[in-house]
C-alpha cells in the first residue's frame, strides 16, 4: 500500500471515502498515485485479505468468528474502491502540459491572491483527487478556483464566502514544471 494510503487507513482503520464526482482533470503525479493505490490494493491487499478470510473460514463457525466478519468486510471496502478507481481512472483526463496561454490561469496553476487583510495567499489549482496530495492545493471545482480559472494578473475577484464578501487580487500566475511530469 503507498505510504500515505496506509496512514489513512491506519488513522480511520479503513479506506478513504470516495470522493464526489467532480472534474475528470488530473495532473500525471495524481494519476500515478491513483494507479499505485489500485495496483497496491488489487495485487497486494486483497490477495492477503483473502487468505486471511480463508484461513478463518477454515477454524469452523464463521457466525462468532471476529477475523472471518471482519476480512468479509475489508474485502467489501477493497473491492467498492477498487471499482470506483478503475471508473474513475478510465474517464480521466491526464494534463501533461502547461496551457498555451500561461498568462491566464488555467488547470494545474500556482497563483498567489492578496486578499482584503493584505496576505499574500498561494494555491495550486488540481483535480477533487488530487487535494491530499500538498497543502495549498484547491480544487478546481472550488468555489475560489471556478473563481480564479480564466482570470489574469492583477485582475480582482469578488467571492462569497459564509463570513461575507471577499475581494481578492491575482498577483501571480505559475506553470512549475514538475507537475506537469
Amino acid at each position: 500500500m503507498p505510504p500515505d494510503l496506509s496512514a489513512i487507513c491506519h488513522k480511520y482503520g479503513t479506506l478513504p471515502a470516495t470522493p464526489a464526482q467532480g472534474s475528470k482533470y488530473i495532473l500525471p503525479e495524481g494519476e500515478r498515485r491513483l494507479r499505485a493505490e489500485l495496483d497496491a490494493l488489487w495485487r497486494v491487499e486483497r490477495p492477503q485479505v483473502t487468505a486471511s478470510v480463508s484461513a478463518a473460514a477454515a477454524q469452523g463457525d464463521r457466525s462468532e468468528n471476529a477475523e472471518y466478519t471482519y476480512g468479509k468486510k475489508r474485502l467489501r471496502e477493497i473491492d467498492s474502491r477498487v471499482r470506483f478507481l478503475r471508473k474513475r481512472l478510465d474517464g480521466m483526463v491526464v494534463v501533461a502540459r502547461p496551457p498555451a496561454n500561461p498568462a491566464r490561469v488555467h488547470f494545474g496553476a500556482r497563483v498567489t491572491v492578496v486578499g482584503n487583510d493584505g496576505l499574500e495567499r498561494r494555491y495550486h489549482i488540481v483535480g477533487p483527487d488530487e487535494l491530499d496530495l500538498g497543502p495549498e492545493r484547491v480544487s478546481m471545482d472550488a468555489p475560489l478556483a471556478r473563481a480564479l480559472l480564466g482570470k489574469s494578473l492583477d485582475v480582482e475577484v469578488s467571492l462569497e464566502l459564509p463570513g461575507g464578501t471577499e475581494q481578492v487580487t491575482l498577483v501571480l500566475i505559475e506553470y512549475p514544471p514538475e507537475s506537469y511530469r
